[in-house]
Formats: structure tokens, C-alpha cells, sequence
């Protein structure tokens, strides 16, 4: 049964269903949701038109999670959706300095004449620069992507590689465009987990290498972003950068990472993504996964793998997954 107990804060928002009934918005206060499209004076239909009018609806949210004569239903036996569907989703790659320094040294050439230990404090003055002088490196994912945070992940028969990346979504609330590292936080509502799922084998064109990265084809599988189970108010998060990123892999511990390795924080990539592009209410952020991926271990995803992913103050995703059928 999906709860509130790993969640901070006096309540957070889902996206949920009855049986036989329609996804609503929810209000969940332990182990109890609201309906927000019933008692809110706007009636949202669904989470975005929530977030479309943040500031004023937040305060109300509080008033309403200390109201015990109010129709709250109990959670268990809802289902729970992913708790938004974006427009867009921007997505972080390279930005956990431990997981790039291992991926650098795995990579190697087998002719590098420095020990490991050297490749590796080398690499880790290039992380240190790039953190200090660089920009971050964001590309663009498919919303078709999101699935819910216990939902079925279907691997493609052609995916030779499919791998975990857990990892910390900022949830935009108000629309974002040139605006300073100063002021991004005010465009984020709160936080929620996401699974950005690779397949490793179709990271990189084959046929035209000079060209590098193939996001469309490794990322973008139907249900590959696994979201949820809330959205956890950013009041509710004390420090963004001091969350523990955690993903288990049938019970074992795999990423077991703080946030606060992070190379590019959210502001600053909130800001820069804003520099380009129109941030709107319910895009997300994507901020990069922790070391711990399933190309480091040698050990990537298999039909009957149950992956579990838990960041501090925002709940617990459980996600199975399932081989493709020939000829789907």
C-alpha cells in the first residue's frame, strides 16, 4: 500500500484513482487523500492546473490538510498515478562528480598509462573546474516516458542494455525564462523521484559516432521515467542538496548517493535551462543520477527485476520489470 509515512512535510500532492473511477488530484495527509478537484473554487481537473495557480492555491492546501470534516477517502485501495504529466522534461547528464569520475576510469584507454589512482585525481580536478567554470549538460526527454511509481516497466526486445537512474525531479510551478540562479528556486513547487531509464547499448550511433548521443532512442520507450509517488512541497525540503538517493535492485542497495554531489545544483540549472527554453507549470527538472548505474556493477536490467527508489522527504517508488513480448 503506497503511504505518506516516508514523505516530509504535513502533506504532499498525488495524482490518484478509485477502481472504477477517474484520476483526480490529491491532497494526501498520511494515510488519507483529498479529492482537490471537489473542494478547491477552480475545480483542477488534474495536477497541472494546480501548479498553474500555485502561490494562491498553497496556503489553501495547508488549511485544507488540518480540516477533518471534509471528505478524505483512505489511501489504500487508490490507485496511485505519476503525479504529473509535463509538457516538458529536461533531463541532466553527467552532473553526479562521483559517477563521472567512475564512468571516466571504467572508459579508459587500455594504453592510459596512469594508475587508477591517478586517473582518478586527475579526473576529479577536471569535475572541480567544469563545476566552477562549465555549464551543465541538459537534453530533452518525451512525456510519453512517464509512468507511474508502481507501474509494470515493459524493456524492449531491442533494448541490449537497459539500465537505473534514480533520480531527484524538480517540479516547475510558475513559468521560468531568464531568470537568475537568485530567483529560480520561486519557479519550483516541490520535488518528486524519477527513474530515468537508459538503455546503455543505444547511448551512442554506431553507424555515426562523430554525431555522439542518441537520447531519443535509448531513453524515450513508452513508461522509461517511472514518477512519483508525490510531489513534496519545496517549503517541506529543507536542503535540495543534501537529499540521500537510494535504489535497490531486488532488495540490494545498487545507488546510495547524496544529492549534495551534485556538480550543477537546481538553481543553477533551473536558471539555465531558462536561458533557452520557457519553463512551465509541471515541466520537469531532472537533475542527473548518483554512481551506483547498472553498467558500473556489470549487472543490467532483467524480465522479473524489482527496482526500489527512495529519496529522503519524497516516499518510496517499487517498479517491476517485464520482457517485452516477441513481436510487440
Amino acid at each position: 500500500m503506497a503511504t505518506l509515512a516516508q514523505s516530509a512535510g504535513p502533506f504532499a500532492l498525488g495524482t490518484l484513482s478509485a477502481p472504477d473511477g477517474a484520476p483526480f488530484p490529491g491532497l494526501v495527509v498520511r494515510d488519507r487523500a483529498l479529492d482537490l478537484s471537489r473542494v478547491l473554487a477552480w475545480k483542477p481537473a488534474e495536477m497541472r492546473a494546480l501548479l498553474e495557480r500555485w502561490e494562491e492555491a498553497l496556503p489553501v492546501l495547508h488549511t485544507l490538510a488540518n480540516e477533518d470534516a471534509l471528505e478524505w477517502r483512505p489511501l489504500d485501495g487508490l490507485r496511485v498515478h505519476a503525479p504529473i504529466e509535463p509538457r516538458q522534461i529536461f533531463q541532466s547528464g553527467a552532473n553526479y562528480r562521483q559517477h563521472v569520475i567512475d564512468l571516466e576510469v571504467a572508459h579508459r584507454s587500455p594504453d592510459d598509462p596512469r594508475t587508477v589512482e591517478e586517473a582518478r585525481t586527475e579526473i576529479a580536478a577536471v569535475m572541480d573546474r567544469r563545476a566552477a567554470e562549465d555549464l551543465p549538460y541538459v537534453f530533452i526527454g518525451l512525456p510519453s516516458t512517464i509512468a507511474g511509481p508502481y507501474d509494470d516497466v515493459v524493456l524492449p526486445a531491442w533494448a541490449e542494455q537497459p539500465d537505473w537512474e534514480l533520480e531527484l525531479a524538480a517540479v516547475i510551478a510558475k513559468p521560468a525564462h531568464r531568470v537568475s540562479e537568485a530567483r529560480a528556486l520561486e519557479h519550483v513547487a516541490g520535488y518528486t523521484i524519477a527513474n530515468d531509464l537508459t538503455d546503455r547499448s543505444t547511448v551512442f550511433r554506431r553507424d555515426m559516432k562523430a554525431i555522439g548521443t542518441d537520447w531519443l532512442r535509448c531513453k524515450n520507450a513508452p513508461g522509461f521515467t517511472p514518477l512519483g509517488p508525490w510531489i513534496v512541497p519545496a517549503a517541506s525540503i529543507a536542503d535540495p542538496g543534501d537529499l540521500r538517493v537510494t535504489l535497490k535492485l531486488n532488495g540490494e542497495t545498487m545507488q546510495d548517493e547524496s544529492t549534495g554531489d551534485m556538480l550543477f545544483g537546481i538553481a543553477r540549472l533551473v536558471s539555465y535551462i531558462s536561458r533557452t527554453a520557457l519553463l512551465l507549470p509541471g515541466d520537469l527538472v531532472l537533475t542527473g543520477s548518483p554512481a551506483g548505474n547498472g553498467i558500473h556493477w556489470g549487472r543490467l536490467l532483467r524480465d522479473g527485476d524489482v527496482m526500489e527508489g527512495s529519496i529522503t522527504g519524497l516516499g518510496v517508488q517499487r517498479t517491476r520489470c517485464v520482457a517485452e513480448e516477441p513481436g510487440a
